[in-house]
């Protein structure tokens, strides 16, 4: 099953550390066929404030995700990114196209 890495980044601190990490995550997904969905664009807020960037990566199974962030590649850069922003990160499963809202309440 599909599973996705978010992340909510917020006070992102744009500097030679971030740089790198941009330029050096890509080459750390290809091997776990990771591929970015959203990638910080400016949300449309239609309920409530939201603070910070978005980022959605899709992999095609929780091994590919788990497996991406566990990796030494990987592991090697995160200290970029959490040392010049604050935020959140999961991994989470995605659903089938044919779920449905009540299918949680099985």
């Amino acid at each position: 099953m599909t599973h996705y890495a978010i992340a909510n980044l917020r006070n992102v601190r744009l500097n030679a550390g971030i740089v790198e990490y941009l330029e050096r995550i890509d080459a750390t997904l290809a091997p776990f066929d990771g591929h970015f969905i959203v990638h910080g664009g400016v949300p449309e807020s239609v309920e409530g404030e939201w603070e910070g960037s978005l980022i959605m990566i899709e992999f095609p199974s929780y091994e590919h995700a788990r497996g991406w962030y566990d990796s030494p590649e990987y592991q090697k850069i995160l200290p970029l990114r959490t040392d010049n922003s604050d935020g959140v990160a999961m991994l989470v499963a995605g659903v089938d196209r044919d779920h449905v809202a009540t299918d949680v309440l099985r």
